[in-house]
């Protein structure tokens, strides 16, 4: 891939960047699954490892993608392509930003599935259907939807045709102006949410499962969960922050913007979380409902209280705003790349990527049904399989790999004029890409792996071997800057 300069749309404001960037994190990440696995790991002990995760690992990846992304000035294969030429690198680093954007389309294929379930339960619960709802009617309705692939194909083709009419317009006429809307009502959603948790009895015994540590309730795998959606809630090694951090004006810091970022997206987990709980408490259920929290426990919980029908109503109005808002950042970085790469217009490049994604998706909507039983990997179906692919290899491999190239690839003097931190700060984002990020998204990487806690130790220890084996040997790759060994 030749090295060239592409001129970029650029956003109005940081403020609006920030909405963006926030909107492509805050997604069913935050509103789904951060509450059943808080749940299932035993609450305040959980979070508080998850928060030191996001801090040391989460932080200063997403703001090394964001920079990569703003130096690069391109989609994230030729924003790579770029860098490796103006740091005399390896053409193969090219291939990171490949990956993010083949995992970004791999992720929306499924993604826009599962927010069609939010979308139906949204309708059904506008329309009254689980106003009195028990466990059983409601565990007979999720089963019934998951059986019917018609109807999920129809949510899904919703989900992907309000995305594509979404990015189709472009950064300022498209993603700026339904960012602009969707970001606030999601916080006025959530906020008013809060407020009628707050006033619940229930609310008191929400907060004291999720920051309340009992540590006698984390497990090593716990860690290991918490540590991996730490990484995967950023949105990182997928394309988009790269992509959105292309579009940043340089007069804008990327570390002040990075740390809002991920302020955000922690504090609508933990409401989210709060808001759940009190519901699910309130109504005397299992806080350890795992991934039927949203759409099996919730439903029942709404269904049975006074005022059910317009409360979970607004809650599922908000997770399809905030699965929206995701799913137009996964498949921008694709859309950009064909557009600029190929010089094909923003609206053929979204019309096709938009039908490769539809058609990977009948993959996920029949995995529920007619396919339950195809395996593609042992034991996995497409879904399964696609989800083992991009969340335990792809993402915290290109994460990984952005953070080596920032600390070991790029100059000092270039990290330091893109950033613009205080020598300090600098040395501790530094280190922190050079040891403590990589460090952790192996431990995770590896032990995703493995199957028992022998090999899991072993595969962490092979992992950490071979990094050390490579920070030791880099020139012998061609992978550094030979003018620049610091």
């Amino acid at each position: 891939m030749s090295a060239i300069k592409l001129s970029k749309p650029q956003w109005s404001s940081q403020r609006i960047f920030i909405l963006a960037a926030v909107g492509s994190a805050v997604g069913l990440g935050n509103i789904w699954k951060f509450p059943y696995i808080a749940g299932e790991n035993g609450g305040g002990a959980f979070v508080l490892v998850y928060l030191l995760c996001v801090a040391l690992i989460g932080l200063p990846v997403l703001m090394a993608e964001i920079g990569l992304g703003r130096m690069g000035k391109a989609n994230p294969p030729q924003a790579m392509a770029n860098l490796a030429a103006d740091f005399r690198a390896s053409p193969l680093w090219a291939l990171v930003g490949l990956a993010g954007v083949l995992a970004g389309l791999l992720i929306l294929s499924f993604y826009t599935v599962i927010a069609g379930w939010a979308m139906d339960y949204f309708v059904q619960s506008a329309m009254g259907h689980f106003r009195g709802i028990n466990s059983e009617q409601v565990g007979d309705y999720f089963d019934g939807l998951l059986a019917n692939p018609w109807a999920l194909l129809f949510w899904h083709t919703v989900m992907v045709a309000l995305t594509l009419a979404i990015v189709a317009k472009g950064v300022k006429g498209g993603l700026e102006k339904a960012l602009n809307l969707m970001m606030p009502l999601l916080f006025l959603i959530l906020l008013i949410l809060l407020g009628w948790s707050v006033a619940q009895a229930s609310f008191q015994d929400s907060l004291r499962f999720l920051f309340a540590p009992d540590f006698s309730k984390l497990t090593w795998e716990a860690v290991l969960v918490a540590m991996g959606h730490a990484f995967f809630t950023l949105s990182i090694g997928m394309g988009a922050m790269m992509v959105y951090g292309s579009y940043l004006p340089k007069r804008y810091s990327i570390g002040k913007a990075a740390v809002w970022i991920v302020l955000a997206d922690t504090l609508v987990a933990l409401l989210a979380g709060v808001i759940i709980f009190t519901v699910v408490f309130g109504n005397g259920l299992a806080a350890g409902a795992g991934p039927g929290l949203l759409f099996q426990t919730l439903p029942v919980a709404f269904g049975q209280m006074s005022g059910g029908w317009f409360w979970g109503t607004l809650f599922f109005f908000l997770v399809v705003l905030a699965a929206l808002s995701s799913a137009i950042s996964l498949i921008e970085p694709a859309v950009s790349w064909v557009e600029q790469n190929w010089r094909i217009s923003r609206v053929k490049a979204t019309g096709l990527l938009g039908a490769l994604v539809w058609l990977l998706g009948i993959g996920t909507v029949l995995s529920f049904n007619v396919w339950a039983n195809v395996h593609f990997l042992p034991g996995k179906t497409f879904f399964d399989s696609l989800d083992f692919i991009t969340a335990n290899i792809m993402l915290p491999l290109g994460g990984m790999l952005i953070a080596v190239f920032m600390a070991w690839v790029v100059s000092d003097r270039q990290r330091q004029a893109e950033f613009r931190l205080m020598p300090g700060l600098d040395a501790a984002f530094k280190w922190d890409l050079r040891l403590i990020a990589p460090v952790g998204v192996l431990i995770v990487f590896a032990s995703n792996l493995a199957s028992d806690v022998w090999q899991q130790v072993v595969a962490v220890g092979v992992a950490l071997v071979l990094y050390a084996l490579y920070v030791y040997n880099r020139s012998r790759f061609n992978l550094y800057r030979v003018a620049d060994k610091s």
